[in-house]
């Protein structure tokens, strides 16, 4: 039996299910760069040239074990441009009696492939993706019947299924959570790892050339690549990071300082999400480190909850709920996503970080993704499609099934709470306890009115204003609302009068890097920054 084996460019794993059975003499493994995947969101450069990197190395890593590959490159003639039509041609090509693909990370890529037996005539097996530790069907079973799908009850679930970090039925260390341990700020003067990189290969170079010329507009530097493109360099960046960085990774997790973008995080995410490492080996290796004393349990635990919780939970929730789940928008959220995402052209110096570090390093850590970036849109109001089309796009390890839960989700609420019991909302008092940010700020972060205050902190009272109706009743903003009550009318309408004066002060990107150059009205000469990225 003849077959042709499609691996995606974010499968690029040695024990990918599409390959388990791969016959050397008969079969032949298909992969192709396409436009369509390159731009149905303009993608950061630097995620464009790790996948197709990426690609590159694993294909000739195949072929160096002797596996016929049929790669097609970007600029390769007769390129199709999208998935269909490459398998189209790739059946023409080498007549195969079946298509074998593992199942891709997207809802829109599976209806792909689920469209192409029918029109092909040639049988199409789809896998299971066996990287993952929570199979689709399995969290479908778990979430069948629940009233609320908290990520806390499935992560309890997933410990006991797999065994981590157990002790028989029971947590290690008599809790299931060390969260509350892991919410340090970071010392003054405290020097954090010098992070590994991975300089540009021959390869990666010859890459970085083609998205500089086909990609212009897309948003991003290149030049500060370092990221791994092969599964021999994500197992030395895990290494690093668990000999280096994971000891003090769980009192800072959720720290942040300017100029200092990496602090002690795990930099993998970006090689998990391609497949250049599995979640089961970073689990374990993670967990061999505190059974070894070699780093303490806060921190480990800290670090499976992110994969084994947070990563398998957002998955298994994204393929229960789609397609209709973007489409939700609780809070009526509208605003125009403002210009200052993509230039970082704000006089908010916590906000003009966090957006320098994405554009330099296609990375921000989660409490910048969430408390900051995060935190703004959902206090401004900002229409739910568009905020998840640029997370989609400024992140080197995004992709739709991660990105879309924990942003449309928890971040911004606009599922109604089915992921977060309550709207991750904080003034700027959060930031300026977790971070350095608000000292060299043109805000001041004690100001609680007028235009010299912090804008988180009255933007704050006006999203509890304007979403009463809606939120009043969650018990978990049961104090806030009662502050709320005690302030003076004159008070709820200077925070109203601040809030509006600031949000109509923004102008809209027109959705990506293409929109009007524009900055807040406070300060509009503090940021000069190239508009194109």
């Amino acid at each position: 039996m003849r077959t042709l084996r499609l691996v995606l460019g974010d499968q690029l794993h040695p024990r990918l299910a599409t390959l388990t059975d791969l016959d050397p003499g008969t079969d032949t493994v298909l992969m192709a760069e396409v436009v369509e995947e390159a731009t149905y969101v303009r993608h950061h450069k630097q995620k464009l040239v790790l996948a197709f990197a990426a690609m590159r190395h694993f294909a000739a890593e195949l072929r160096a074990r002797g596996v016929a590959v049929d790669y097609v490159a970007l600029e390769d003639a007769g390129n199709a441009g999208s998935f269909t039509g490459e398998i189209a041609r790739a059946i023409a090509r080498h007549r195969p009696d079946r298509v074998v693909v593992t199942e891709p990370g997207e809802w829109r890529v599976e209806a792909m492939m689920r469209d192409w037996e029918e029109r092909f005539g040639v049988t199409v097996e789809i896998r299971d993706d066996t990287r993952f530790l929570c199979p689709r069907p399995v969290f479908a079973r778990w979430a069948e019947g629940r009233e609320a799908l908290r990520m806390e009850t499935f992560y309890r679930a997933m410990r006991r299924r797999t065994g981590f970090l157990m002790d028989g039925r029971e947590p290690v260390g008599g809790r299931w959570n060390f969260d509350h341990d892991n919410r340090r700020r970071l010392p003054a003067g405290q020097a954090v790892p010098e992070r590994l990189r991975f300089p540009p290969d021959a390869v990666t170079r010859e890459v970085m050339d083609l998205v500089a010329r086909r990609f212009p507009d897309h948003f991003g530097d290149l030049d500060g690549f370092a990221w791994p493109v092969t599964r021999a360099g994500a197992l030395r960046a895990l290494k690093h990071f668990l000999d280096d960085c994971l000891p003090e990774f769980g009192d800072y997790q959720d720290a942040m300082r300017a100029g200092t973008p990496f602090l002690y995080h795990g930099l993998i995410a970006p090689a998990l999400n391609l497949g250049l490492l599995d979640a089961e080996e970073v689990c374990r290796a993670a967990e061999e480190r505190w059974r070894d004393g070699a780093a303490p349990l806060n921190a480990v635990e800290g670090f499976i909850r992110q994969i084994l919780g947070w990563r398998e939970y957002v998955r298994g929730l994204y393929w229960a709920l789609m397609p209709d789940y973007p489409e939700t928008n609780a809070l009526g959220a509208t605003r125009d996503l403002p210009w200052f995402y993509w230039s970082g052209e704000t006089a908010m110096a916590c906000l003009a970080e966090c957006v320098r570090d994405t554009r330099i390093h296609a990375h921000a850590h989660h409490i910048q993704r969430l408390m900051v970036l995060g935190n703004f849109a959902l206090l401004a109001g900002l229409a739910p499609a568009q905020v998840e089309e640029w997370f989609l796009v400024v992140y080197a390890d995004a992709y739709e099934w991660v990105e879309l839960p924990n942003v449309h989700g928890m971040a911004l609420w606009a599922d109604g709470g089915l992921l977060g019991s309550k709207p991750y909302a904080a003034s700027g008092a959060y930031i300026d306890r977790m971070s350095d940010y608000c000292r060299g700020c043109a805000y001041d972060v004690k100001a609680k009115a007028g235009a010299a205050a912090c804008p988180f902190n009255y933007l704050y009272w006006n999203f509890l204003i304007e979403n009463e109706e809606r939120l009043r009743g969650n018990p978990r903003l049961a104090m806030p609302y009662r502050t709320l009550d005690r302030m003076a009318p004159a008070r709820r309408d200077a925070i109203v009068s601040d809030a509006t004066r600031f949000l109509d002060s923004l102008t809209a990107s027109e959705g990506h890097p293409g929109g009007e150059r524009a900055v807040d009205a406070r300060a509009p000469d503090l940021f000069l920054v190239d508009p194109a990225g």
